[in-house]
Parts: structure tokens; sequence; C-alpha cells
């Protein structure tokens, strides 16, 4: 399974952007799909993930202004970003989940400025 991730950019706070990740391959069988992020000096967290089903799960500190959606049959994951804070500023990685193992595609920057 390949990601591509895609959508990041710079962004005035208060502002939004839509961030894509489309894989390719094996892509049957996906169970989970989601959004991780990675600001400088700090460890990669959790943003948001959505199960095959259609179950979310969103860190506290994102609930309520980004929103995760997938397209199984494109394999595809999006990640809505409304109400950006400087704080979001970070590479965000897309990642995926196919049995036991877990696929990563290539960050993308997200620049939130005051």
């Amino acid at each position: 399974v390949q990601l591509q991730a895609s959508g990041g950019g710079l962004v005035q706070a208060g502002g939004s952007l839509r961030l894509s990740c489309a894989a390719s391959g094996s892509i049957f069988s996906i169970n989970l799909m989601g959004w991780y992020r990675q600001a400088p000096g700090k460890q990669r967290e959790s943003v948001a993930v959505a199960t095959i089903g259609g179950r979310t799960n969103y860190a506290d500190s994102v609930k309520g202004r980004f929103t995760i959606s997938r397209d199984n049959a494109k394999g595809t994951v999006y990640l809505q970003m409304n109400s950006l804070k400087p704080e979001d500023t970070a590479v965000y990685y897309c990642n995926a989940w196919r049995a036991t193992e877990s696929y990563w595609g290539q960050g993308t920057q997200v620049t939130v400025s005051s």
C-alpha cells in the first residue's frame, strides 16, 4: 500500500485547509485510515482516525474544528481543518492499517500564521 498526501500549505489563523490522502496498491481490507501530525521538537500524535465502517475518533485539541472522512471505494481519506490555530502547525502524515500492517504516507506541511 502506498499513500500519497496532499493539501498542506500556509494559512492564517482562523482559516481552513483540506488534506487528502490517496491509497494505491492493495487497498482492499484497509480498515483504519487516519491523520497524525508532528510539530518541531514534539512527538508524532494522532489527530483523527476513521474505520472502514465510519467510526471516527479525534484528538481533544481538534474536536469541533476538524472532520475526517473516507471514500472506501477510492481508498482515500480527507481531513477538513477549520478554525485553524498556530498550534496546529505541524507536518501531517496519513496512516493506514491493513490487517496487522501499518503504512505511512509522506508528510505534508501545514503552517498556521498568527
